[in-house]
């Protein structure tokens, strides 16, 4: 039987956010994926990076939210 490997990742240390409240690296993560997907594209792998950051920093619920309000035209950030 073949062995399985597993890799888990997250984001990287970012020296802008080093104290244990991440709010605020969640939501970096989050603009720099969509200014990165909206340049390259959604399937870029540089854009994928911060996709996989953010998803690993911000609540579930959070990133719903704000994707909801991204289409709904009402999203708080930088379109």
């Amino acid at each position: 039987m073949s062995e399985v490997t597993i890799q888990v990742r997250t984001a990287p240390r970012d020296r802008r956010f080093p104290t244990t409240n991440q709010t605020k690296h969640c939501w970096a993560r989050y603009l720099e994926f969509h200014a990165c997907s909206k340049v390259k594209g959604d399937d870029d792998p540089e854009c994928e990076k911060f996709k996989r950051w953010y998803l690993s920093l911000c609540p579930e619920e959070w990133v719903e939210n704000w994707d909801t309000l991204k289409e709904e035209g009402r999203f708080p950030g930088p379109e």
